[in-house]
């Protein structure tokens, strides 16, 4: 693996060398001293990390393989979930083998919770966890790069200007996916570059064309070596996202002045928002491998897409904010019956609508009345996303064969 040492996770021999420099980090210190005790990381933040190192290396110190880092971490993964939802469900596991690697390909919404809640489930299921795709950008704090890396994170280059350069990142990153895979490790990726800050989850036909890369060297055809990599949709959805209103604001400013420029520190703090927010029922579906994939880049992205939003779990707050929305895309009326009409959402109580409509005009009266509609729009938009999926396999099942 020595080709992929600028990009791999940790491997065993390197945990305990790791495990030692975050114990001994100041900065990391604070930062996990800010999870555990917000009131002495303000005003006793020596005392905190002195109390934090003696915790970390109790927890921690005799870790010598990746995966006792993993079953260590796993209860307070557990316990984060518990505080900071009020369930999570998922579907679609019971068809997947626990014994085979895949190809997780989802949609994305928050930095870290997304491959952290699909770990989390897949542990509980008893399948092995993937390694994760992370962009570069979220390495710069050394701090964060060492905790990702103990995670079984693998890094993705962004902001490559040399298209020479950008096809050799690319090439190596194909090579360790596919090498991965090969070698029975699963992979979380997102299906684009950054969150989908607008609700609209769609992949990037770029991405396809990356994982394809490597294996158009070894003579293969591009549909056979789509389906070698048992590529699974998944959908994760959030009833509430604790980043709503920077997302609505960073929306705003694009539009209003054609760019948005992040403030320092602004996805670290995103970061720790995302992860200890409220977030109300997450449910992540995972579909199941594609085998049939088609024969070029574009046709498997809307392909993955039409099965991430057929299968997305909507909420009661995302009919709320349709509704408030107004009208449909296609100039129809809101129909009074979506809830009937979307076959992956729960049928809503009149109490679970008045909540949700409650807590989505509390979001939006709390926010700055130019990025109310962009709050709006986000929750409303995968209802759009999934009605028009479902559309088009009502209409492709309705259709007589040729």
């Amino acid at each position: 693996m020595q080709e992929f040492d600028a990009i791999r996770p940790y491997g065993d021999e390197e945990v305990e060398g790791a495990v030692k420099r975050l114990s001994n980090d100041p900065d990391f210190l604070l930062m996990v001293g800010r999870f555990r005790s917000p009131f002495l990381a303000r005003w006793l933040p020596g005392l905190l990390r002195r109390r934090v190192k003696t915790w970390l290396w109790k927890q921690f110190g005799s870790a010598r393989t990746i995966r006792d880092i993993q079953l260590r971490v796993a209860e307070h993964v557990t316990e984060l979930v518990n505080r900071t939802t009020t369930r999570l469900t998922s579907s679609g596991l019971d068809r997947l083998d626990p014994n085979s690697a895949y190809l997780f390909i989802c949609n994305h919404r928050d930095i870290v919770f997304d491959p952290m809640v699909v770990n989390h489930l897949l542990h509980l299921h008893g399948f092995d966890t993937t390694r994760i795709a992370i962009g570069d950008n979220l390495l710069k704090n050394p701090v964060f790069a060492e905790m990702m890396r103990l995670n079984k994170s693998f890094v993705v280059q962004r902001d490559i200007q040399s298209p020479r350069e950008m096809r050799q990142v690319f090439l190596t990153l194909s090579g360790f996916i596919n090498h991965s895979l090969d070698d029975g490790h699963s992979i979380w990726i997102a299906q684009r570059e950054g969150r989908a800050k607008d609700g609209v989850d769609l992949t990037d036909p770029a991405i396809i064309k990356m994982f394809y890369m490597s294996r158009k060297k070894e003579g293969l055809g591009f549909a056979e070596a789509m389906n070698r990599m048992r590529i699974v949709p998944v959908s994760i959805a959030y009833e509430y996202d604790p980043c709503d209103t920077d997302k609505a604001r960073e929306l705003e400013t694009r539009e209003r002045t054609g760019t948005y420029t992040k403030a320092e520190n602004e996805d670290s703090e995103q970061i720790v928002k995302g992860l200890t927010g409220f977030k109300g029922h997450v449910h992540v579906h995972f579909g199941l491998p594609i085998s049939d994939a088609p024969d070029n880049a574009r046709d498997l992205a809307a392909l993955i897409d039409a099965e991430i939003h057929a299968n997305y779990h909507l909420h009661a707050s995302n009919l709320v904010a349709y509704n408030m929305r107004g009208t449909h895309p296609s100039a129809h009326d809101t129909p009074e019956n979506v809830s009937e009409e979307v076959i992956t959402a729960e049928s809503w109580t009149p109490a679970e609508l008045e909540a949700a409509e409650e807590e989505l005009e509390r979001r939006i009266n709390a926010c700055d009345e130019a990025i109310r509609p962009y709050l709006v729009a986000m929750y409303a938009n995968p209802v759009i996303s999934s009605l028009t999926a479902l559309n088009a396999q009502q209409t492709h099942q309705t259709q007589p064969e040729r």
